[in-house]
C-alpha cells in the first residue's frame, strides 16, 4: 500500500470552499457525461454519524465502458461502472473506502481516501494522526496556479495565473501567494492506494497517486476559476443546482431513475460508521476524458434552464 498526503491551497475560505465544491462537482460531472457514459447519481440524502455529527451521503455509478483501454475493454463486461460511495461531514469528509470501491476485474485494487479542510496555509502538521498509519507517508504541496497539469487539460481561461475575480477581487495568482494570500484555505487529502498483484504493485500504486494527484489541480483550479457562478449562493441554492444538474445528467446518459432527493436537513439515515468509496480511478496510462476540464462544444440540450445561477435566482426570488 502506497500513502501520500497532499495539500492543497485555495484563496477561499472553507465555509466559502462548502459551497464552491459541490457546485464544481456537479457542473463539471454534467459537462463531462453524454449518453452511456458519466457519473450517473443514485442517492444524494442526510446521514448522521455519532462520530461527526450530520453529514450527507452520496452514492455514484461512473459509467466509463468507452475510457477503458483497449486490453481492459476485452476483459470487461461491456456496460461496465464503478460504485463509489462518500460521507461527507464538511470539514471533514471520507471519499473513498477499499470495501466500496472495488473493480470486478481487478478485485484487489482499492483506495481510500480522507480529507480534512482548514482555513490556513497547509501548515497543520499530524492532522492525520498519522501515527495509525505504519510507516511515514509522504507529504505534497499542491499548488493550483504553478503547478503543471497535462497539457491536453489545460484551459487558459482556468489558469490561476490569469484569472481574475470580478465578485471578489481575487487573483491572479503570483509566485508566492500562499504567503501573503488571504484569506486562504487548504484541502488535505489522506490517500492510500493498495493493489495487491505481485510485480505490479509498486508501478500500479504510483501511476494512480499521478492520476490522482493531476485531478486534485484541475478539480481546485476549477473551483477557484467558476468563483463567479458560485459566489453568494447559499447551500439551499446549491443543492437545488445539484438536484437539478444531477436530474439532468442522468438524463443524459440514458438514464431513467426516481427524482434524486437532495437535502442537508431531513431525518438521517440509519447511523453507522462511515465506510465510503473513492472517486474513480483511469486504468490507462491517461486520465479518462471524462475527468478533463470542460471541452469547446454545443451546450447539451438536455441540460435544464434552470441550471444557470440567473436562473436560480430568479426562481428563488418568485418562491
Amino acid at each position: 500500500m502506497l500513502v501520500k498526503e497532499y495539500r492543497i491551497c485555495m484563496p477561499l475560505t472553507t465555509e466559502e470552499y462548502r459551497v464552491g465544491q459541490l457546485y464544481t462537482i456537479s457542473k463539471h460531472s454534467h459537462q463531462e457525461s453524454e449518453k452511456g457514459e458519466g457519473v450517473e447519481v443514485v442517492k444524494n440524502e442526510p446521514h448522521e454519524d455519532p462520530v461527526h455529527g450530520p453529514g450527507q451521503f452520496t452514492e455514484k455509478r461512473v459509467h466509463l465502458s468507452s475510457k477503458l483501454p483497449s486490453w481492459a475493454r476485452a476483459v470487461t463486461p461491456r456496460i461496465f461502472y464503478i460504485t463509489e460511495k462518500a460521507w461527507n461531514y464538511y470539514p471533514y469528509t471520507i471519499t473513498a473506502d477499499s470495501r466500496s470501491l472495488q473493480c470486478s476485474f481487478l478485485p484487489k485494487f482499492s483506495i481510500y481516501i480522507e480529507t480534512k479542510y482548514e482555513d490556513n496555509c497547509g501548515d497543520s502538521e499530524n492532522i492525520f494522526h498519522s501515527d495509525k498509519i505504519l510507516g511515514d507517508h509522504e507529504v505534497s504541496f499542491l499548488d493550483i496556479a504553478f503547478d503543471e497539469i497535462p497539457e491536453r487539460y489545460y484551459r487558459s481561461l482556468e489558469d490561476p495565473r490569469f484569472f481574475s475575480s470580478a465578485k471578489t477581487g481575487r487573483g491572479p495568482l503570483r509566485e508566492g501567494w500562499r504567503q501573503h494570500t488571504k484569506p486562504i484555505m487548504c484541502s488535505y487529502k489522506l490517500v492510500s492506494v493498495k493493489f495487491e498483484v505481485w510485480g505490479l504493485q509498486t508501478r500500479v500504486e504510483q501511476f494512480v497517486h499521478k492520476v490522482i494527484r493531476d485531478i486534485l489541480l484541475i478539480g481546485h483550479r476549477q473551483a477557484f476559476a467558476w468563483v463567479d457562478e458560485w459566489c453568494g449562493m447559499t447551500m439551499e441554492e446549491v443543492r437545488r443546482y445539484e438536484q437539478e444538474t444531477q436530474e439532468a445528467t442522468n438524463e443524459l446518459i440514458g438514464l431513467v431513475a426516481p427524482a434524486i432527493s437532495v437535502s442537508e436537513v431531513g431525518q438521517p439515515t440509519a447511523t453507522h460508521s462511515a465506510p465510503a468509496s473513492a472517486p474513480s480511478t483511469p486504468l490507462s496510462d491517461e486520465a479518462p476524458e471524462f475527468l478533463a476540464p470542460p471541452k469547446t462544444r454545443p451546450r447539451k440540450k438536455s441540460a435544464p434552464e434552470t441550471l444557470t445561477l440567473p436562473a436560480l435566482r430568479e426562481r428563488a426570488g418568485a418562491e
